[in-house]
């Protein structure tokens, strides 16, 4: 519906694709990898039969957004956030990020600050920290991301369907939560994404996100986190979790059974909570 021009490489603009949608108290839809705000899809026609404004847009590299060759880490992402924001003018809005769309969240409060927020919704996040390190001995070996990004730079529509599988824990939900069809569409998307932000984003995921918790947390805004306990994307133990832990202040919701795909494959629980969190 609309483009906003965030920056420039070489002669061309760099601009993100977005729609709005509705009227009442705006909310932001920030998407997952490697999918774009088409994956919304469930959510947005909850909000908008809710009295909500909807705004979803692509992330640049994916979708109907440029497809940079630059530009893949989470200052950059929060920065073509906060133009989205300051251009459209938008004020009292809640920002809902899924997957790695929570890094954005996190981020734009640490570098922008809150004053136009008025909530956060973090679901199936990444966040406080990925990385097995000394003083964060409960995160995933940095081997495994190096495995992700080997994977996906080798071949990608190999990687693509491979990734699908444990997103949506097809093994479980293939033809009772999801159909094939549903799956093909997700790769389509995919593929239809900038070739090296299949594995240059791999690097952003491991970023070290607990300061921004910290400034989460210090902001006092209101806080939703959502975690499926199957989700073997992200896995709770290591994410959700401890996210919760990190911020007592949140309301967090637990679903039972579902994968890191839960948008889709359990999208009345997750609409449940997020229309409970928007009426608070």
């Amino acid at each position: 519906m609309g483009r906003i021009t965030v920056g420039r490489e070489n002669s061309t603009p760099i601009e993100l694709y977005y729609e709005d949608q509705g009227e009442g108290r705006p909310v932001v839809l920030i998407h997952g990898y490697p999918l774009d705000g088409r994956s919304w899809e469930r959510q947005t026609r909850a909000l908008l039969s809710a009295g909500h404004r909807v705004i979803s847009y692509d992330r640049r590299g994916f979708g109907r957004s440029s497809l940079t060759g630059t530009g893949y880490d989470y200052d950059t992402f929060a920065a073509d956030l906060d133009v989205l924001i300051s251009t459209l003018d938008l004020r009292d809005v809640t920002l809902v990020g899924f997957s790695m769309g929570t890094g954005e969240l996190a981020r734009y409060v640490g570098r922008s600050g809150h004053e136009r927020i008025s909530g956060l919704a973090f679901l199936a996040s990444l966040e406080p920290f990925l990385v097995q390190r000394d003083d964060n001995p409960d995160g995933v070996p940095s081997e495994v991301f190096e495995g992700i990004e080997s994977a996906a730079l080798a071949d990608r529509f190999a990687w693509f369907r491979q990734f699908f599988a444990d997103f949506y824990n097809l093994d479980d939900t293939l033809g009772t939560r999801i159909s094939q069809e549903a799956v093909d569409a997700n790769w389509a998307t995919a593929i239809g994404s900038a070739p090296v932000a299949a594995s240059a984003v791999v690097a952003s995921w491991i970023e070290d996100f607990r300061g921004d918790v910290e400034a989460v947390r210090a902001s006092g805004l209101p806080v939703l986190i959502v975690h499926g306990t199957a989700d073997n994307i992200l896995p709770i133990d290591a994410t959700g979790r401890r996210f919760a832990a990190a911020l007592p202040e949140a309301r967090y919701v637990e679903v039972e059974g579902a994968p890191h795909g839960l948008l889709w494959t359990h999208a009345e629980e997750v609409n449940r909570a997020l229309l409970d969190f928007l009426r608070r």
